[in-house]
């Protein structure tokens, strides 16, 4: 998913294309579904609906000189997708247990703020520094041993119980607590945003290279990360973002 926003409106934004930040910010984010089918596509649905209606509400206060309290309008979206998810399960037997992961990221001049809860992963590849940074953190048992350094990323991806949520929005859970913070960005920085099918392909140092590839047959990279994961995993729940910073922020 991604969005363009100012003081006024939201728009969707298609497949590949530029834009500049001087007069609008963004939303990039990826979610999924559990618990039924259309799970994923509901908290998508949700989320946008939500999104509409308090980013332009954010953006004026920015472009005031006022705090916007990023980690605040954040949690609140969270909140209310949660809440809508729930609610949603509570009323349709089919969409009992339904639930989603949802990591998002608010990209406004300089600097991303980002949300996430769940498995889906948002990664930040600085051009100065080289290499790749994992921003969020997985809510898995596995993930907290990976982070602890009790298993290495290998074996982390090979562990039976790595798709085993220990949070997510709706999905019975009595509350949502999403992990929040910000990353400070220069021209040439590349964000992926992508769900588990991803990174049950690709193991980081491809993500990045395939991410950043030059010169390559497909000129988009999302797709080259979706395609590279399912010739490797065969899983079709792969969805990817990839954000590149071309020039001036």
């Amino acid at each position: 998913m991604g969005l363009r926003f100012d003081a006024a409106e939201v728009q969707h934004l298609g497949k590949i294309g530029e834009a500049s930040t001087g007069t609008a910010d963004f939303i990039f984010a990826v979610s999924d579904g559990m618990g039924g089918a259309a799970a994923g596509e509901f908290a998508s649905r949700i989320a946008v609906e939500k999104l509409t209606k308090l980013m332009p509400r954010a953006f004026r206060q920015t472009a005031m000189g006022l705090d916007s309290g990023f980690g605040d309008v954040l949690t609140e979206v969270f909140a209310e997708i949660h809440d809508a998810l729930m609610y949603l399960g509570s009323c349709y037997e089919e969409c009992n247990g339904m639930g989603a992961t949802l990591s998002l990221g608010w990209l406004s001049p300089g600097w991303l703020y980002f949300a996430h809860i769940g498995d889906s992963r948002i990664y930040y590849c600085p051009k100065r520094e080289g290499g790749i940074r994992q921003v969020t953190q997985d809510d898995t048992y596995v993930g907290w041993l990976y982070r602890n350094g009790k298993i290495n990323e290998r074996e982390a991806r090979t562990h039976p119980q790595r798709n085993v949520l220990q949070r997510a929005l709706g999905a019975g859970h009595q509350f949502v607590d999403p992990q929040v913070g910000a990353v400070a960005y220069e021209a040439g920085d590349t964000f992926i945003f992508c769900t588990d099918g991803v990174t049950d392909g690709l193991f980081e140092y491809q993500l990045l290279e395939f991410a950043i590839m030059s010169g390559a047959v497909e000129s988009n990279p999302a797709r080259r990360l979706v395609d590279a994961s399912l010739e490797r995993s065969g899983r079709d729940n792969t969805t990817a973002v990839v954000v590149e910073i071309l020039g001036d922020c």
